[in-house]
């Protein structure tokens, strides 16, 4: 999360595997970092839910709660022989 407040691409895809990081366009992550990264910023509390083997792959779910009194996220990151193979916010 604080690559993505900082808008850190680089730092961001840094563990990812080959097709998570061919897949996550820098313009891409700009977009979902300028949108989210204000409310970040005014502080976040986040909730690890569960973790789920599903395919070979390990998934572990947050929730996240902003200080904003804006909607919840959840965070869900995939991994696969110890790197990132996705990462989702719903």
């Amino acid at each position: 999360m604080n690559a993505i407040e900082q808008n850190n691409y680089t730092n961001f895809i840094s563990q990812g595997n080959p097709a998570f990081k061919e897949g996550l366009t820098k313009q891409i992550f700009t977009h979902v970092s300028e949108q989210l990264a204000p409310r970040l910023k005014k502080g976040y509390s986040s909730v690890f839910l569960t973790k789920l083997n599903q395919q070979g792959y390990q998934v572990y779910l947050w929730k996240l709660s902003f200080k904003d009194g804006s909607d919840d996220i959840v965070a869900r990151l995939s991994l696969k022989d110890a790197k990132v193979a996705g990462f989702w916010l719903n």
